[in-house]
């Protein structure tokens, strides 16, 4: 993922308003972000713990989606994460809904999706393979995994724009 600036973040979002989007908490380490890394940002608001976001990159431009995560604990579960599907890192994983961007999400409709918490996805599709998993071609599954990864997210992200 290329880096982003706070302005970039905040212009991105495609899902709220931009007052809404000019007072989201963007986490502090910004600048220590590894985009090199990252197939997608993601984080919880420090100051609304129900409210999370991220941002990735469709086409060649960033979007960037509001989230509402579980109202309590019991929204966390075991399960397999829809974005990275691993199926060794199951644990804390949450059902983030997001409102639908332009009138339908004024209208209330939205989509939601079974993510990692912590947003953990990109490091899990780059762990190294079990050899179960892998066979004789370790690197290629990661590839694939990646590839997968970002098929998945924006797929979702095409959800919220377009309704599927």
């Amino acid at each position: 993922m290329l880096p982003l600036t706070e302005a970039q973040i905040r212009a991105s979002f495609v899902n709220c308003s931009r007052g809404e989007a000019s007072k989201v908490t963007l986490p502090a380490d910004l600048d220590e972000t590894r985009w090199d890394r990252l197939d997608y940002y993601g984080w919880i608001d420090s100051k609304a713990p129900l409210r999370a976001y991220v941002v990735l990159t469709v086409g060649d431009a960033p979007v960037g989606i509001a989230l509402r995560a579980p109202e309590d604990t019991a929204g966390r579960r075991r399960a397999v994460c829809a974005w990275c599907e691993d199926v060794y890192a199951t644990d804390e994983v949450s059902l983030y809904v997001a409102r639908r961007a332009g009138a339908s999400g004024r209208n209330g409709d939205t989509v939601g999706t079974l993510i990692h918490t912590t947003f953990g996805c990109s490091r899990n599709v780059r762990r190294i393979p079990r050899i179960v998993e892998a066979g004789d071609d370790p690197d290629g599954l990661v590839l694939r995994r990646i590839e997968g990864l970002r098929e998945r997210s924006v797929r979702f992200a095409d959800e919220v724009l377009h309704g599927g």
